[in-house]
């Protein structure tokens, strides 16, 4: 009776181990799939400018966009996830120096980066969040290019980003948006300008950079990140709806909500959004206060 009793606990075992093999071999073909998708891009090439107040404008923007986050304030790139089961993420160096661009990286390289989340193979970035950026004016998307190709070189070598067995399983369900080509309207035709104004339009400009983490509709809900925290309803219908303008600036400033919350930067990167302009904190309330 044993005998028959191990023999068939083997054998349900062994049946456990092969599904487990075929499943996750179906979730790495369509990973790489995914990886190795090409993407015919119709780039719309713009002149990047090289002056002082360019150069300002997108460092204001590099800032509030939160960039240095991922590529550091030096844009040498640094290490934000290191998992052996999710993977090995990094931003990459974006300077001349030693393990940043590659020689001969263009004007073009960066627009497809920034705009279409693609390299120069045309294969989609890893976990580059794009679609925050593919949307900005040609003014706002060339400052921020200016301001990154005028940092002086800074020599600093990371191991190549790549997912681990969960990690590849959790972008195949959708729950980590690792390709962002995928996210990107790729025949979006950005405006010239747009103006900074305590405006609604200008707040739902700006809101784009809000969408990766608070989903493309503003109504929070589950974390992008594994393992992250549930993220907040932005829009009238959550906190936000109960808050007056100074309260939803004072927030975003000092990480300390009306309801005497103090938020964890980690979460909600308020030490970025305090970089925000008053008019920029303006527009934004006054948008989100109309959703």
């Amino acid at each position: 009776m044993l005998a028959r009793i191990l023999k068939w606990t083997g054998i349900a075992l062994l049946c456990l181990v092969v599904m487990f093999v075929i499943a996750y071999s179906i979730f790495t073909f369509l990973f790489n799939r995914q990886q190795n998708t090409r993407y015919a891009i119709q780039l719309r090439e713009i002149p990047i400018p090289t002056d002082a107040a360019a150069i300002a404008a997108g460092e204001h923007l590099f800032t509030i966009k939160g960039c240095s986050d991922c590529h550091d304030k030096n844009l040498a790139g640094k290490t934000f996830l290191d998992d052996p089961l999710i993977g090995y993420f990094a931003g990459a160096n974006l300077t001349t120096g030693k393990g940043g661009l590659r020689p001969g990286y263009s004007t073009r390289d960066w627009l497809l980066a920034l705009r279409h989340g693609v390299s120069h193979e045309g294969k989609s970035l890893l976990l580059m969040p794009s679609y925050e950026y593919a949307r900005l004016s040609d003014q706002d998307i060339a400052a921020i290019i200016a301001f990154c190709k005028a940092q002086p070189p800074v020599d600093r070598e990371l191991p190549r980003t790549h997912a681990g067995p969960v990690g590849r399983v959790l972008t195949v369900l959708g729950k980590m948006p690792l390709f962002p080509a995928q996210k990107v309207d790729h025949r979006f035709r950005q405006p010239a300008v747009m103006a900074p104004a305590a405006t609604k339009e200008y707040g739902a400009y700006l809101s784009v950079s809000c969408t990766g983490c608070h989903n493309p509709h503003l109504t929070g809900g589950e974390s992008p990140i594994p393992g992250g925290k549930r993220v907040a309803d932005i829009t009238s219908r959550g906190n936000l709806g109960k808050w007056t303008e100074s309260g939803f600036i004072s927030t975003l400033r000092t990480g300390r909500t009306p309801e005497g919350k103090q938020l964890e930067n980690k979460d909600m990167p308020w030490s970025m959004t305090s970089q925000y302009t008053d008019e920029e904190l303006k527009a934004l309330f006054r948008y989100l206060s109309s959703l």
